[in-house]
């Protein structure tokens, strides 16, 4: 049998991340309130955020990659909350720090 392939019908199996393989990241979490509406630890610095993400395991706010201080990516190395999404509204994917990849 070919991997990612239904043994019953012989078609791929779909996860809930699409075509991409399973992120377990996403298993589990609840829904949480952003501590903040700004990075805290860009308030006082000239260079603005590009965009914000919340933390998906305890609600951190903080720039993101496309950011120049990287300050959410920072938050997971020291907390290893691997989930963050995009704080605005409408802001559809959410990002798996672990896999590296949108889930």
């Amino acid at each position: 049998m070919i991997p990612g392939q239904s043994m019953a019908l012989g078609v791929p199996a779909i996860s809930l991340n699409g075509a991409a393989p399973r992120c377990e990241h996403i298993d589990g979490l609840e829904p949480v309130r952003p501590g903040s509406a700004d990075c805290r630890d860009c308030q006082d610095r000239p260079d603005r955020p590009a965009a914000l993400v919340v933390c998906l395991s305890c609600g951190w706010v903080a720039c993101s990659d496309d950011s120049p201080n990287h300050h959410a990516r920072a938050h997971y190395e020291e907390t290893n909350h691997p989930v963050a999404a995009g704080l605005h509204p409408g802001t559809r994917g959410r990002w798996c720090y672990v896999h590296q990849r949108l889930v």
